[in-house]
């Protein structure tokens, strides 16, 4: 029996379209924002959107419903990608997870830890000690792409595989640490949405309008609990059933599906929302505030000193192997390129401060980390490549 293609099989020319569209959706906010017309893209943002069954309805700002809602999908295909990667894939057993799992808690807590310290006299400024933590995958893999042959396929495999990882931590902090005004009620009921999806499953029920109403049920209940409604998306991710019939899988389906509408069309216009900062008066020494330097010292050196270190440790240590055709210095250029903290960054920016002041620092601050960690970890690639055919060539 064949079964579809895992994460870590995603063509090049995928992840680098998918680097290009964000990328030219992060552009394409900037410079609005610093148009004529950035006032209407603020208003824009701020307009209120209602849905309403008779007398039960929701409102939310444009903003919001992208946070709150659009990114509820991309969580979802995130909770399948991880479900997938567990029970077959990267992560399914110790052996393949080890290296992953150890460098990217070890990219998780250092970038945290540096951002505290900067940031350690400022309680308020501390609620954005998750904002360096992960890494942006679209952003991360289009690099990849562009560099061709100077990557390792088992490095992108790798890169993969902590990115998922990365993006589980995320998770679990977003459900801890940025719930707030907690209804117990919602979330009961919430609970028991999650319930249904994990009974569908038990069952191995494979209409998907299933899960769409037990998910779209859990999410508004969850939004309304105080706890992030993204939560729900990873709720019915997980809950889609792995096991094949007739050589079919409804999680493989689904997450096939999904990705081209999450890669070319939601993160994109989430970044679009929340990349979009008025440079109007900003100087270099604005770089330099609390905020922003603890995003930037996180992401870009954090990052590389967590992933490398923790996976340099695993390896001497015969915790974990280096991946095949890889060496010591491609490692370090990947652990640099982790630096790229665009997407799951800037949502946490938007949970953790409202102020739209401290967010503009939050938005300079991962622009530049991320821009820094791509350039650098594409010129150490090519260097380590040249140096590599150099010797190959005596």
């Amino acid at each position: 029996m064949t079964t579809r293609s895992s994460a870590s099989d995603v063509p090049d020319n995928t992840g680098l379209y998918a680097g290009v569209v964000l990328g030219l959706s992060a552009i394409a906010a900037l410079v609005v924002a610093n148009s004529p017309f950035g006032a209407d893209y603020e208003a824009l943002l701020r307009t209120t959107g209602a849905v309403r069954i008779g007398s039960i309805g929701l409102t939310k700002t444009i903003d919001h419903w992208i946070n709150d809602g659009l990114m509820a999908v991309f969580f979802l295909l995130v909770g399948l990608e991880i479900k997938r990667e567990v029970m077959e894939g990267a992560l399914a057993s110790a052996k393949q997870a080890a290296l992953p799992v150890i460098a990217a808690f070890g990219g998780f807590v250092t970038p945290a830890a540096i951002f505290a310290a900067v940031n350690w006299n400022d309680a308020a400024a501390l609620r954005g000690w998750a904002i360096p933590a992960a890494t942006d995958i679209a952003f991360a893999l289009g690099v990849c792409a562009m560099l061709g042959r100077k990557v390792p396929a088992s490095l992108k495999a790798f890169l993969l595989a902590l990115a998922i990882i990365d993006d589980l931590m995320a998770i679990v902090v977003i459900a801890i640490f940025y719930t707030h005004d907690l209804s117990v009620l919602a979330l009961a009921l919430g609970g028991c949405g999650v319930v249904a999806l994990a009974t569908l499953n038990l069952f191995d029920v494979r209409r998907p309008a299933f899960y769409l109403i037990a998910g779209l049920f859990t999410w508004v209940c969850v939004l309304e609990s105080g706890v992030h409604a993204t939560l729900a998306g990873v709720s019915v991710g997980l809950a889609m059933p792995l096991r094949r019939r007739d050589g079919r899988s409804l999680l493989e389906d689904t997450e096939h599906a999904l990705r081209p509408w999450v890669i070319f069309a939601i993160v994109p216009i989430f970044a679009f929302a929340n990349a979009g900062v008025s440079l109007h008066g900003v100087i270099l020494s604005d770089l330099a505030a609390p905020i922003p330097l603890g995003i930037i010292a996180g992401l870009f050196i954090g990052k590389q000193i967590g992933v490398f270190t923790a996976s340099w440790l695993a390896i001497r240590l015969g915790i974990a192997a280096m991946p095949e055709g890889t060496t010591t210095a491609k490692l370090y250029a990947m652990a640099i390129l982790t630096g790229i903290g665009f997407t799951m960054s800037l949502f946490i920016g938007t949970l953790a401060f409202d102020d739209e002041a401290v967010l503009k620092q939050v938005r300079l601050g991962v622009l530049a980390a991320s821009l820094l960690s791509g350039i650098v970890a594409a010129i150490v690639f090519s260097v380590v490549a040249k140096s590599d055919e150099a010797a190959a060539s005596r």
